[in-house]
């Protein structure tokens, strides 16, 4: 598959160190890493509509997504 659009290090690369290191130390974040990773690439194959679905359930991804990265973001400007 072609690049994956919004991945946390290509969207932050001033943060990629601390991605990394808080991956490794934080349980949290981890976890929310991984969701967010999971949801971006479920985004991404609908929107190249590899897996298409509904409207509805692409906005509801997409604000996940959203909310993820908000939540991730504030976490590594903490």
């Amino acid at each position: 598959m072609a690049h994956t659009p919004h991945e946390l290090i290509s969207d932050f690369p001033e943060h990629a160190e601390k991605i990394a290191a808080l991956r490794q130390s934080d349980a949290h974040f981890a976890r929310l890493a991984d969701e967010y990773h999971n949801v971006n690439r479920d985004v991404h194959r609908a929107e190249t509509d590899v897996e298409p679905t509904s409207d509805e359930h692409m906005s509801e991804m997409r604000r996940t997504r959203m909310r993820l990265k908000d939540e991730l973001f504030a976490m590594l400007s903490a």
